[in-house]
């Protein structure tokens, strides 16, 4: 919209943003304010609005047709004591240009006009891109914490890791990029580029990978069961939960199907405080067994470890999830996206009622599959974003001839 995209971030009302972007707490901010798609009268009004303190925005008719491109390049943020969801109408804006390959090297080059985008240099709704440029922000006074939720937005398969690029011309500007922790220059290929500002997105550390020795802070985190010792946490969790509390008899929480599933268990600092189990079939998996011990279930581990449950599921491909929810329980698991199972039957068992449910989820961009790298198929479970073992063995000449040189 402008070559000067910082000369806009805050507008004229607004004070300096104290959070590192990283840091930001969307549901803080959620609180107050609302974020969504525009639709393309509201947008020529938002972008109107605007001009009137954003010199050198450009013509609507460029904005309309970047939005018509990909919708999610333009979020509006409104107050929610203002916000009318039969007629939105945004109060700011936050915009990017997702930049598909040729579209990152013409910023690294500091050919992208940026005033009238070249449609073909972004990626459309349904491709990744390779940056994402910070087009421009009108966001005055508490709408500022609208970058927030919006980056919460950016964290959906398409865009999750994909780092942010942005300019800056004036001082205020490089003072507002410092402390939203982007860093001078970006490397982008074999180009540095000196005139941009980076945020990086690098894939975080996943939920169901979380756990590393604590010392004794209360962090709430959450690993994959791997080791004899693991599955012992799991069957100690368990009896406590099921067959100590609810009096479940032991062969039918212990019911075959421990050795065929894959474990997550949970920690409070460094002590196992919950477990659940995953199975795992031909176009779905199964959530199952979720325990928590009784000292432990004012914290939020219970939620960390659906959360990391479902990560996991998505990174191994799957797209749908099922599960028998004890009826008392629906709207725990409702929460996550599921939903009870048109034409499902109520069971019993364990004495306990228990209704079936399912949960539709979204295509991870990073699904392990055929054709994906083979060291990351051979990788430990829960341990693909990470070098393993046999990966680091393969630095090693191969000195053992092939059964077919051996025969001839």
């Amino acid at each position: 919209m402008t070559e000067h995209p910082l000369e806009l971030v805050s507008g004229p009302r607004a004070g300096k943003p104290r959070h590192h972007l990283g840091e930001l707490d969307s549901s803080r901010f959620s609180k107050h304010l609302t974020v969504f798609r525009q639709d393309e009268k509201g947008l020529d009004a938002l972008t109107d609005k605007a001009r009137a303190s954003i010199p050198g925005l450009t013509s609507n008719s460029i904005v309309r047709g970047v939005w018509k491109h990909n919708q999610d390049a333009i979020w509006a943020i409104e107050r929610k004591r203002k916000f009318n969801p039969s007629a939105p109408a945004g109060e700011g804006f936050i915009a990017f240009l997702f930049l598909n390959k040729r579209g990152l090297y013409q910023l690294a080059t500091n050919t992208l006009d940026t005033q009238n985008p070249d449609l073909g240099l972004l990626a459309g709704p349904n491709e990744r891109p390779a940056g994402i440029y910070v087009w421009a922000v009108y966001a005055p006074g508490i709408l500022a914490g609208g970058v927030a939720p919006i980056l919460r937005e950016l964290d959906a398969p398409n865009y999750a890791g994909v780092d942010l690029y942005t300019r800056a011309v004036t001082p205020d500007g490089v003072r507002f990029l410092e402390t939203l922790g982007f860093r001078t220059g970006a490397k982008i290929g074999p180009i540095y580029a000196p005139h941009l500002y980076t945020f990086s997105r690098s894939p975080r550390t996943p939920l169901y990978d979380s756990y590393r020795n604590n010392s004794g802070n209360r962090a709430v985190t959450v690993t994959v069961a791997r080791t004899f010792e693991d599955l012992m946490r799991v069957a100690s969790l368990r009896s406590a939960v099921y067959i100590g509390e609810q009096e479940c008899p032991y062969e039918e929480e212990f019911d075959g199907n421990d050795l065929a599933a894959t474990h997550l268990i949970g920690y409070i600092g460094d002590e196992p405080a919950g477990c659940l189990r995953l199975r795992f079939f031909a176009d779905f998996a199964k959530v199952e067994r979720l325990a928590v011990r009784k000292e432990y279930r004012n914290t939020r581990l219970a939620f960390q470890m659906v959360r990391a449950g479902i990560e996991l599921c998505q990174i191994k491909g799957y797209r749908r999830l099922y599960g028998h929810a004890q009826k008392r329980l629906v709207n725990f698991w409702s929460r996550f996206g599921f939903k009870l199972f048109e034409g499902g039957q109520d069971l019993v068992f364990s004495d306990f009622d228990y209704v079936e449910m399912v949960a539709e989820l979204d295509r991870h961009h990073d699904a392990i599959r055929i054709g994906a790298d083979p060291y990351v198929i051979i990788r430990p479970e829960g341990r693909w974003h990470v070098p393993g073992i046999l990966e680091r063995s393969a630095t090693r000449a191969a000195t053992h001839a092939s059964m077919q040189e051996r025969v001839s």
